[in-house]
């Protein structure tokens, strides 16, 4: 047998159609990589953002740019427990790695001592540092977008008017890919777009200063938004609702009469709620009695009011028909006792309540949404509502999961969805070993 090294007529001819497909992918390919990176800077043309800081603010910037950072309630995350104020490293837990909070204090080292108006407005409108790498999206610039370039300017101020503390900054502990700047460019060629907040021209003033506050430094759409598996929310305006990634709470829907709609309170009941962490109709407990304590209730009254007016105004979900099985009489009867032996006692042995106290059961939405998961939580961890101006000592739920198992907590939870007129669906105690 002689062997040759011609190709063959067939490998002649498959040849050219080979080195055509590698061409064709390598100009998809090259195509595809001037797209994601115009989409990513094509917002930011002209942008100015190396003017000079000037020497000294304005004092009324800096209190202006103070109540800015509390409307946004940037200390909650940019402060680690026990750390100074601003001073970054908090780790924040997402699906793709830990996130590590960055340092707002002007220490010109490791905080934003060298920055510019120009280059945080940068950050707070492009989600883009001073020295042009992309931020991850757990800093809400997709909200933070929409705030005004005077605000970023006096929140600035005001971050350079606090102590300067040195404190480098942690890498973030995220995995492949999404540690990399070119997974982000990917994201945010895929999920945002640059956009700074535009009245309604057919709303009230007021109806826009609430959706400018909610919409931006408010990021209310940060939790009370479903997320893609990428992260993404589904929209500013959504707030329909969204379970808060590592935390095991469900943001309820702002836009449901069965959930957290307030379409039917009076301004003054949904000012109450976001100003002292109660009202008529309940409180606030788990992720959202922290942003009272640490942001609303420091609003002006004109604020929260303009908030209400633009949640009141939401468009309402449209609502199926509720259907809903009944728990198995066994564990509608061990719920029953134990709700006698550990609940009763502050809840009323009909779910009443004691007004000021103790929020009534019966009659409760949160008893009765669709998803069970604020109420394992709360029997889980305890119930602790905000301490505030407005109501400086409430009172407090104890946890149970020393106390009760899962399926003596699924069991109660059962009951009080099921009893008292309630129709919902009954917990299993694979439902709470989930959130342990």
């Amino acid at each position: 047998m002689t062997l040759s090294a011609t190709p063959s007529p067939s490998f002649k001819k498959l040849a050219p159609l080979w080195l055509r497909g590698a061409r064709v992918l390598l100009a998809l390919g090259l195509a595809t990589t001037a797209l994601v990176a115009w989409l990513n800077v094509r917002d930011e043309a002209g942008l100015e953002r190396n003017t000079p800081t000037p020497s000294a603010a304005p004092a009324e910037q800096i209190a202006q740019g103070a109540y800015l950072a509390r409307a946004g309630n940037c200390a909650a995350c940019h402060t680690a427990r026990g750390g100074a104020d601003y001073a970054g490293g908090l780790g924040i837990a997402t699906p793709f790695g830990t996130v590590y909070t960055s340092n707002l204090t002007p220490n010109a080292e490791t905080g934003l001592g060298n920055w510019t108006p120009g280059a945080f407005w940068r950050a707070m409108h492009h989600g883009r540092s001073a020295d042009g790498h992309l931020l991850v999206p757990v800093f809400p610039y997709t909200s933070y977008t929409q705030v005004s370039r005077a605000d970023s300017d006096a929140l600035f101020a005001y971050l350079r008017s606090i102590p300067a503390v040195k404190q480098a900054n942690k890498p973030h502990a995220l995995a492949f890919p999404y540690n990399s700047q070119a997974a982000l460019a990917v994201w945010r060629a895929l999920f945002f777009r640059a956009a700074e907040f535009e009245s309604e021209p057919t709303q009230s003033a007021q109806w826009n200063r609430g959706a400018y506050l909610v919409r931006g430094l408010g990021h209310c759409a940060a939790c009370h938004a479903e997320r893609n598996l990428l992260g993404a929310s589904s929209g500013a305006l959504a707030l329909q609702g969204g379970v808060i990634p590592m935390q095991h709470w469900y943001a309820p829907s702002l836009a449901s009469s069965r959930e957290a709609g307030v379409a039917d309170w009076s301004t003054a009941q949904v000012v109450a709620l976001l100003k002292t962490g109660t009202s008529d109709h309940g409180g606030v407990i788990g992720p959202m009695a922290d942003v009272v304590f640490g942001s609303t209730q420091h609003l002006a009254d004109a604020d929260l009011e303009a908030m209400a007016v633009f949640l009141k105004a939401l468009p309402q979900q449209t609502l199926a028909p509720r259907t809903a099985k009944a728990p198995e009489p066994s564990q509608f009867a061990s719920g029953k006792k134990i709700y006698a032996d550990h609940c009763a006692a502050c809840h009323g042995e009909q779910g009443e309540g004691a007004r000021g106290a103790y929020p009534a059961l019966a009659g409760n939405r949160v008893v009765t949404m669709d998803r069970s998961v604020n109420l394992v939580q709360t029997i889980l961890h305890g119930g602790y509502p905000p301490a505030t101006a407005g109501n400086p000592r409430p009172y407090g739920m104890p946890p149970f999961q020393q106390t009760l198992d899962g399926p003596q907590i699924a069991a109660v939870l059962s009951y009080i969805r099921h009893a008292w007129g309630h129709a919902a669906s009954p917990v299993s105690a694979l439902e709470v070993m989930q959130q342990q």
